[in-house]
């Protein structure tokens, strides 16, 4: 049975300030988190990836000044590093002073350089444009790890699995010598793995209607 929103976020929440060893981010978390992240969490990622495993607000990092900074969620599944800012257009835009605005991209610049993988989202997108954000979620999870986002009503072979989490880490669609270079098999039998998923519903066909030329991934998927 799958939780509600409200109780799965404070579920979440509990547990991560009860393991908490850092009090500085253990303060930080019982002041709760802000309103832009909640309805990121709120409105995209629950609904997309249906849990908080791995994922850790108002997370500790040094900057290249051996600063602390704080990430609005990271994201670490296997110990892999994924970092999610959501950038409130009244305070990262229309507002915002220069200093505060160098020192943003300065604390971008030393996650990159530390191979965190980076992904700003807008405020303003989560309102208005909460599909395009889903997609953006489904190929930034997908960059590290294969996930079952809807329960499977087939069962699954190991290239069939692939594909879709190939097709998880893209946001455009994809040709079949592109997967076939992936997957180390030969772009006929790629095609026959291709045609399989797009009867079943997990790839759809994006161009091409006698021979079908991109694909991409399901919206329910």
């Amino acid at each position: 049975m799958t939780l509600s929103f409200d109780d799965a976020f404070n579920a979440w929440q509990q547990a991560d300030i009860a393991s908490e060893k850092n009090p500085r981010r253990c303060e930080l978390l019982k002041k709760g988190l802000n309103y832009s992240t909640i309805a990121f969490l709120r409105n995209i990622w629950y609904p997309t990836i249906g849990n908080f495993n791995d994922l850790y607000p108002e997370y500790e990092v040094r900057d290249l000044d051996n600063k602390y900074r704080y990430l609005d969620l990271a994201y670490m599944p296997g110990g892999v590093k994924g970092c999610i800012e959501i950038q409130d257009y009244r305070s990262h835009a229309r507002d915002i002073e220069s200093e505060r605005f160098k020192d943003l991209c300065m604390k971008q610049s030393a996650l990159v350089l530390d191979d965190w993988l980076f992904l700003p989202i807008a405020y303003l997108s989560i309102r208005d444009d909460p599909a395009v954000c889903k997609k953006l979620i489904l190929s930034f999870v997908g960059k590290f790890l294969s996930i079952n986002i809807n329960p499977m009503k087939n069962e699954l072979n190991w290239a069939e699995a692939e594909s879709l989490r190939f097709a998880r880490g893209l946001i455009r669609p994809f040709e079949a010598k592109e997967l076939a270079l992936h997957l180390n098999l030969s772009e006929n039998r790629t095609r026959v793995l291709l045609r399989s998923l797009v009867s079943k519903g997990f790839i759809l066909v994006a161009s091409g209607k006698q021979r079908y030329r991109t694909f991409i991934l399901s919206e329910d998927y």
